[in-house]
């Protein structure tokens, strides 16, 4: 089981969204108001990244940007302040721009998108993300995650059969690879947390168990014995890198897992709780309620008006 692949679709909801910009200068766009997680991908031309903290970075042909909750960034044509306010909710919206002279060719084009990320109770390996994340196209020359841009770029540009389905599974393999690179970078630059857990042989490893078998009853010393640490040893390492005890993460997976079936699925609750590893309805309602703040019910429902509303809007 791959641990960053397997977090971004318990995390996910809804159809993720992109759209091919081409932008005549002089443009200037603030990103605000949405608790998705956003990309943009320079194809074409330049441009200059603010962060909400300050600081400024200059953009060029292949630099990714990911933004890890989709808000108080910027992005412009030139170094300067942001003029206009974006909340990109729909690949069909039209951007706050003013109208390219006839005849212009564009100065910028860029590949940009949005994924909906449920945020009741985010995973660490996203909560943890800098809101905001370049990625230059030298870190990704011959990477995987330039191959998804590539495919990404040709789907968007030619209007073939299956881009509806081709599209989404294309901006779930960007997420997927870009978030793989920003980890690989951290690690390789001796960060700690997630960086470093994602790369240690033990730790991830007990990861990957109770990723692949959540409903199996785990305990430390089974997971210690499984990765060939004594009990104390496997408890302190697998704390310091992810930043909370064995079980209280495998009581936060078994809950990310559980929302996401009561999101995506019609499962009767017994079934979700037996899959999640509790042995009764009561017991798996308890937990949820104490780490959602809500009961398994509420949860489905809540997500279901949220779909219905969209649908009318």
């Amino acid at each position: 089981m791959d641990i960053v692949g397997d977090v971004i679709m318990s995390m996910r909801t809804g159809t993720p969204i992109a759209r091919r910009a081409a932008l005549h200068a002089p443009w200037d766009l603030r990103f605000i108001g949405d608790p998705g997680a956003g990309f943009h991908v320079v194809l074409q031309g330049a441009a200059w990244l603010a962060g909400s903290h300050g600081g400024k970075v200059e953009l060029g042909v292949g630099d990714v940007v990911f933004a890890a909750n989709g808000d108080g960034y910027a992005l412009a044509d030139r170094s300067g302040t942001p003029l206009s306010n974006v909340c990109v909710t729909d690949p069909e919206e039209t951007w706050p721009l003013p109208a390219p002279p006839p005849g212009a060719e564009p100065a910028t084009v860029m590949l940009c998108g949005m994924w909906a990320l449920d945020r009741a109770r985010p995973h660490p390996l996203i909560a943890h993300l800098p809101p905001v994340i370049h990625l230059p196209a030298r870190a990704v020359t011959g990477d995987p995650l330039r191959s998804v841009v590539d495919l990404l770029g040709t789907e968007l540009d030619h209007d073939r059969l299956g881009i509806s389905a081709a599209v989404p599974a294309l901006l779930d393999l960007l997420l997927i690879h870009s978030l793989r690179a920003w980890f690989d970078r951290q690690a390789a630059q001796g960060a700690s947390g997630w960086a470093r857990a994602l790369h240690d042989p033990s730790v991830s490893a007990a990861l990957r168990h109770m990723h692949n078998a959540p409903a199996s009853p785990w305990t430390v010393a089974r997971l210690a014995a499984e990765v060939g640490l004594s009990r104390t040893a496997f408890a302190r390492r697998f704390t310091d890198l992810v930043g909370e005890p064995p079980l209280t993460y495998l009581t936060r997976w078994r809950m990310t897992l559980a929302g996401r079936l009561l999101r995506e699925s019609d499962l009767p609750l017994a079934s979700v709780a037996t899959r999640v590893g509790y042995g009764s309805e009561y017991a798996f309602s308890k937990a949820f309620r104490r780490a959602l703040g809500q009961s398994p019910g509420a949860h489905r429902r809540a997500h279901q008006a949220r779909l219905a509303r969209g649908r009318t809007s």
